[in-house]
């Protein structure tokens, strides 16, 4: 008889039973004099107990500025040390740490704070052509409860990080003795399909655990350095990478603001980073840079072209995420980039973020064509979309997950927490899986048409809310299609008003720019007079996609 598609992960090792503080300070006492980051564009470094006492310092500073536990403290900036010491301070003193995307644009800013009620926002001054101080600024109106908004590099956020004294340690400690693990810690927007992007709330239990067990699927010790080029505003760089390093003693590194296929793999070979973090289009630029080096086999210095070439041997392990790795790019970065014990993990912010990962001594035949098995302490189910049903191994349905890492729900919105966790805990991802005879699943598409771009998941419903508000487009419907750089790339088919000149691409950029993120704004426009319908009136996006296809010469 065939198995049913459940399955569930092992109880060892223990779950983590502490806060995200708490396991920090154990770090610190077993491995005080490790390196713990290091901020390569910055030329800057710490120990364990260098960056507990900054962590700390930040801290103490929040609490002078008025923060108390619950209090919500944004966070605006590219990845850089700044982040990295205000992930942890905040997680000291119990405030909620709202990450805000560095692409965000005004209207994006503007309801992340007001939704969230951020009370305090620390931010880069600007990064690229994002002028974060001046959108804050224009922001504060329309958001009334932001009361501090302190900058990096000025004389305020140096104060925040002066030494405590004696009894604002005190205080520090004494407010960090009375957290709960169950407490509140994060909230992430995830965008929606209503077009209102939702907050995942995460605890550290949440959290702290998922890094943890990540790390300890992939063998990590307080000997490895991981490299993350990684945006830390994901859980991909604050949980599997940051959070995971910390309850072993390994040393993050961020190699720069932003991805950079040069810094990164400099950071690598300059550092001897032994793990290595992206998605596949990330790996993908990687290895075009050694084709044009020569690089990745231990060479090192200068080569003809000027770039530079990289040793890449210290590289044992990495994590490849966020969408599917064709098996020959998986194939040279095991074999060009030393990564033999590279892992699969798939997950979601809602369940912060793993739910399956790839072991690293699976097949590569596993780690290519499925996300791997279920981890520690959680549970998996395959289930019929329609009638809840838990389908038998081979069939397709709609992945659920449960255990110690479904969020807490989205912030003060109990009707869309009540769409995606139902009454017996289980967080219903929307993807459309299969799990196989040995629990492996593969994930083979998304129920509400869900974009992923270059690893950035993309709702079209919150763009299609956007393109509304453009006075010559009546309706409008965006799809992903096929792309090789980017897994996919974002399609708009707009129905035009009546008199309405064509509508192109230079059309829609112009309009978007400075409203949303670069990476939501359609690369391609089509204008019809009418979609594609189903006999019941709804939209056939299947169908256009197909059309898609024949029509880009795709």
């Amino acid at each position: 008889m065939t198995e049913s598609a459940y399955a569930r992960g092992g109880d060892s090792p223990d779950l983590l039973t502490e806060t995200i503080g708490a396991t920090l300070a154990r770090t610190v006492a077993s491995f005080g004099d490790n390196v713990a980051l290091i901020d390569a564009a910055a030329k800057r470094e710490w120990t364990y107990a260098e960056f507990h006492r900054d962590v700390r310092a930040l801290a103490a500073g929040l609490v002078r500025l008025g923060v108390s536990p619950g209090d919500r403290v944004g966070l605006w900036s590219p990845n850089r040390f700044e982040w990295v010491l205000t992930q942890y301070a905040t997680a000291e003193i119990g405030a909620i740490l709202v990450n805000l995307n560095p692409a965000y644009r005004q209207n994006e800013i503007e309801y992340a704070l007001a939704q969230s009620g951020t009370s305090v926002v620390v931010a880069a001054e600007r990064f690229k052509d994002s002028a974060y101080a001046s959108m804050l600024a224009d922001a504060r109106p329309n958001c009334p409860e932001v009361r501090e908004v302190v900058l990096f590099d000025s004389a305020e956020w140096a104060a925040l990080l002066t030494e405590p004294t004696a009894e604002e340690a005190a205080r520090v400690a004494e407010i960090a003795s009375a957290l709960s693990p169950d407490d509140a810690i994060n909230i992430q927007y995830t965008s929606g399909t209503t077009g209102f992007p939702k907050g995942a709330t995460l605890s550290h239990r949440n959290i702290g655990n998922n890094g943890y067990l990540v790390g300890e699927l992939l063998d990590y010790t307080d000997a490895d350095r991981i490299c993350l080029p990684v945006p830390f505003y994901h859980c991909f760089g604050m949980v599997m990478g940051n959070l995971a390093a910390t309850s072993h003693g390994a040393a993050m590194v961020i190699p720069g603001p932003a991805f950079d296929p040069e810094a990164t793999l400099a950071a690598v070979s300059e550092y001897r980073c032994t793990s290595l973090y992206g998605v596949p289009t990330m790996f993908i630029a990687e290895l075009d840079l050694l084709d044009q080096t020569g690089a990745g086999s231990g060479a090192s210095g200068p080569d003809e072209s000027g770039a530079g070439s990289f040793d890449l041997s210290g590289l044992r392990t990495g994590i490849m995420a966020g969408s599917p790795c064709p098996e020959h790019v998986m194939r040279q970065v095991v074999d060009r980039m030393h990564m033999g014990q590279v892992s699969i993990c798939y997950g979601m912010t809602e369940t912060s973020p793993v739910s399956t990962q790839t072991r690293v001594d699976d097949p590569l035949e596993l780690r290519v064509g499925t996300v791997g098995r279920v981890g520690p302490h959680l549970e998996i189910k395959v289930i019929d979309p329609v009638t809840g049903d838990t389908l038998q191994r081979g069939e397709t349905g709609e992945f659920c997950t449960k255990g110690y890492s479904v969020m807490k729900g989205y912030w003060n919105d109990p009707e869309k927490t009540a769409e995606a966790l139902d009454g017996d805990g289980w967080m219903h991802t929307g993807d459309l899986a299969v799990m196989d005879d040995a629990g492996y699943v593969r994930i083979t598409g998304r129920i509400k048409d869900m974009v992923i771009r270059g690893g950035e998941n993309v709702y079209p419903r919150e763009i299609e809310e956007f393109l509304y508000t453009h006075p010559d487009i009546l309706d409008a419907q965006v799809i992903g299609v096929p792309d090789e750089k980017y897994g996919e790339e974002l399609m708009a088919w707009v129905r035009l008003r009546e008199g309405a000149a064509d509508f192109t691409q230079d059309d829609l950029r112009t309009f978007a720019s400075g409203k949303i993120a670069r990476h939501k704004i359609p690369r391609y426009v089509h204008v019809v007079k009418e979609f594609p319908m189903t006999v019941t009136g709804k939209v056939r996006k299947v169908q256009m996609r197909a059309e898609a296809v024949d029509i880009l010469g795709l």
